[in-house]
């Protein structure tokens, strides 16, 4: 099959895009639109889902078929989209407190499904659209108005969460890391089955510096862990630093640069438990992984439903009339 040629700006609605200036939204909505140009497909075989948040108004700048659902249904209505239509490539924007917090249900039920669905959660650890409030991801010690002595609740951790609950595809990017997020957007869509994407943005009004260490020059090598399959666990402005595992437990190892030691563990995204190790690391006392974590393959729910569906169809017995006339039916008088 031919491949369709556009480009990002085809995937423009040319709506006027809503979203405070500065705003990490507008990277995101940029580089998915890169992504769904590069993949080949008209533009009518997408559909693009949200729920209610700043990240939620995606669908209306995209020029795609949409649907902005409410607010922590997105999955509900994504999962009725692809079982209806598996030939279309849906995409799911939501956000920490729509997707982790009333939608938390539904991203749990969606992974253990492992629907083919490409969910991408904007995490600014705060309810930007309602101006302000604690979130499901919001940091320990964050004063917000609705804790305005500081957060006391314990965070999700949006990645970490997804591969315990074995999700087949996790990755993690980070607003302005384009080229490093556009390829782990680009593996996604690729992707059979669940792909859930987590990507750590900017809320100028509320959250403005919460991810400054990740993106400032002079620290972020010293902070970031950048995952890839098949290379040494090694971080640090001169690559000397690296992750060792012993006894199921983190260690950091600083070595000479350019001589990684056979103890820096090598990364292997299709193994769960590694996986899951790494993706709990952060600050303060290890750096924080970036890219994609867990790839593994195997069969999308879809591809299972209409296989039954197919199956069911071809026999007898489980005609309406059959079933209505068997053992377990009864009438009422």
């Amino acid at each position: 099959m031919e491949k369709t040629k556009l480009t990002a700006k085809d995937f423009s609605s040319g709506l006027p895009v809503k979203w405070c200036p500065g705003c990490g939204d507008f990277a995101i909505l940029n580089m998915l639109q890169k992504t769904m140009a590069n993949m080949g497909l008209p533009l009518e075989q997408y559909a693009v889902i949200s729920g209610i948040g700043c990240s939620s108004r995606f669908p209306y700048y995209v020029s795609t078929y949409g649907f902005h659902s409410i607010h922590g249904r997105a999955l509900a209505v994504a999962s009725g989209v692809k079982l209806s239509k598996p030939e279309l490539a849906v995409w799911v924007i939501t956000g920490d407190g729509d997707g982790m917090s009333i939608g938390g249900n539904h991203l749990i039920h969606t992974i253990r499904r492992n629907i083919g669905l490409k969910i991408v959660l904007f995490n600014n650890r705060i309810y930007g659209l309602t101006k302000g409030q604690c979130s499901p991801t919001t940091l320990q010690g964050s004063k917000t108005k609705t804790t305005p002595l500081g957060a006391i609740d314990y965070p999700f951790d949006p990645t970490r969460f997804a591969i315990g609950l074995d999700c087949t595809f996790v990755a993690r990017g980070i607003d302005n890391d384009i080229a490093g997020t556009s390829a782990i957007f680009e593996r996604a869509a690729k992707h059979t089955g669940t792909a859930f994407v987590e990507v750590l943005q900017k809320c100028v009004p509320f959250t403005d510096k919460e991810f400054d260490s990740l993106k400032d020059p002079a620290t972020k090598e010293d902070l970031l862990l950048r995952v890839e399959h098949g290379k040494p666990l090694v971080f640090g402005k001169d690559k000397n630093k690296g992750i060792s595992f012993r006894n199921m437990r983190a260690e950091i190892v600083e070595f000479k640069a350019g001589a990684v030691p056979a103890e820096v563990a090598v990364y292997d995204e299709t193994n769960a438990d590694m996986a899951y190790l790494v993706s709990g690391l952060s600050h303060p006392e290890f750096p924080t992984p970036i890219g994609v974590l867990k790839a593994i393959r195997k069969p999308a729910y879809e591809e299972m439903y209409y296989d039954q569906v197919k199956a069911v169809g071809n026999t007898k017995e489980q005609e309406l009339e059959a079933l209505l006339a068997g053992p377990d039916a009864w009438e009422m008088k």
